[in-house]
């Protein structure tokens, strides 16, 4: 018989501080920066996001995520034999942000590491936990995308400060006999590193290069919009399905107009596509599975039915999932 895996609870998690575009554009012409609420709705749909606390890391946003998922699924933390945590601002270079979490949750003994596909990272992370409890590597899989965005902002640039904001979402994944993950379709471009990236990193103890987030926005969402329309009708192939089967379109909340083109060349209604961007801003691997959550926790999104979920970010990176939940 064959071993299919399935989403059994989810939780996210957001950092109590949630600043407004207001609350934003008076702290921006604090430093000179003018920006207005007008300018970062119309351009983007965002209108609030959540920064964490300077002592808060993304491994405690993802402790508190991971608790409501497993609550969720019924189980203990004991229960989970995987752990993988999609994360661009892990709590240090090394150790992972995964062994961290894991230590914090009581689930010691378990693989645990991290995923690294920045805004993609939550797909690509449930992608690798669909294909390790297919092949009997694990059996109950806890799969975390968390991002501490705030801390590698550069708050003198309007155009991408305005955009990010902190949170984690994380999902329990457990060995079915009937299919929950239906297809995937994942992928990189290298060639498009420098549209969006960190141009730093630390090197005897001092930090070489830009450490802050660098993008080319036309860019991104040229290649984005192309992109997502190809994984998806990939991924809807290799499940035997059509666009007409998807009851729902949760994508990476990035940009709302990114959302409009998406749903658009799949024809599907922004009535079927989750959208958090307006309050969340782009949490980059978190923003998915706190998408997912939201959905499921309000009603919104029910058992039974057919999810899409795709995403795009740095690397370049971008893939899809196909699910019944």
């Amino acid at each position: 018989m064959r071993r299919y895996s399935r989403i059994t609870g989810t939780g996210s998690y957001l950092p109590p501080r949630r600043v407004t575009n207001a609350d934003l554009v008076a702290e921006l012409a604090q430093g000179g920066i003018e920006t207005s609420d007008e300018w970062i709705v119309e351009r983007t749909g965002i209108r609030a996001r959540h920064f964490a606390a300077p002592d808060v890391t993304c491994s405690d946003l993802g402790l508190e995520a991971a608790r409501k998922a497993l609550e969720a699924a019924g189980c203990q933390p004991q229960d989970i034999d995987l752990i993988i945590v999609a994360t661009s601002t892990p709590d240090m270079v090394f150790p992972s942000a995964a062994c961290i979490l894991q230590n914090k949750l009581g689930a010691n003994g378990c693989p645990a590491f991290d995923v690294q596909a920045v805004c993609s990272g939550f797909v690509y992370a449930l992608t690798v936990a669909d294909a390790m409890i297919q092949t009997g590597a694990a059996k109950r899989a806890l799969v975390v995308g968390a991002e501490v965005f705030s801390r590698i902002l550069d708050f003198k640039d309007r155009t991408t400060c305005v955009l990010f904001g902190d949170g984690a979402g994380a999902v329990v994944l457990e060995a079915s006999d009937t299919p929950g993950i239906l297809a995937s379709d994942l992928h990189a471009d290298g060639r498009y590193v420098d549209i969006l990236c960190v141009p730093g990193n630390v090197a005897g103890g001092a930090v070489l290069g830009d450490p802050v987030l660098k993008m080319d926005g036309q860019a991104v969402f040229k290649l984005a919009v192309g992109v997502l329309d190809k994984a998806a009708r990939a991924t809807l192939a290799k499940a035997n399905l059509t666009d007409a089967d998807i009851d729902w379109l949760i994508p990476h909340q990035a940009n709302i107009r990114i959302m409009l083109s998406t749903a658009k060349k799949l024809k599907l209604s922004m009535d079927k596509v989750v959208v958090t961007v307006d309050q969340h801003g782009n949490t980059s691997a978190a923003s998915i599975p706190l998408a997912l959550d939201h959905a499921v926790r309000s009603g919104q999104v029910k058992k039974g039915e057919t999810l899409l979920l795709e995403g795009v970010g740095g690397g370049f990176t971008w893939g899809a999932v196909l699910l019944k939940l």
